[in-house]
């Protein structure tokens, strides 16, 4: 995609990180979707699915976009599972009023054993400088065992 999608004459930030206009961390990418660290993880290999079109539903979604978000999904999980071996993976969404991107995105979180994941819906801080410190290290990582992948 050549030209930034517009959303209300205003630039959507989805739009920009998925269209990596503003530097992201990618970790893959095809031609409909593109897979990001998240900035604020949750654990170590968080990752984000925005497709490269805006859409802010998951049922705006045209048949491309909607394969390749899980067909990403799938991948993201099985690169997860490969390298950090956690105890589940949590893959969810937010639409409308809570989600403050206003672009869809799907979030794909390791979770570790008894870990509660409410926090991930409040404004409480997380403990995870040291994951923040080391995501150039899991962008390879992950990046590595995704192109193994496919």
């Amino acid at each position: 995609m050549n030209n930034l999608p517009i959303h209300n004459e205003i630039e959507c930030l989805g739009c920009s990180l998925a269209n990596k206009k503003i530097p992201v961390n990618v970790v893959y990418e095809d031609d409909f979707v593109t897979c990001i660290l998240d900035h604020n993880p949750f654990n170590e290999g968080h990752t984000l699915i925005l497709p490269k079109k805006h859409f802010r539903y998951v049922d705006e979604f045209d048949a491309e976009t909607a394969r390749s978000v899980m067909k990403a999904s799938q991948l993201l999980s099985k690169a997860i599972k490969k390298l950090y071996r956690p105890h589940g993976i949590t893959i969810c969404q937010n639409g409308g009023a809570i989600d403050e991107l206003t672009h869809y995105h799907m979030h794909v979180v390791p979770r570790e054993k008894n870990q509660p994941f409410a926090s991930f819906f409040t404004e409480e801080l997380w403990e995870n400088e040291h994951i923040k410190n080391k995501v150039l290290i899991t962008r390879s990582e992950m990046s590595n065992v995704l192109e193994d992948l496919i």
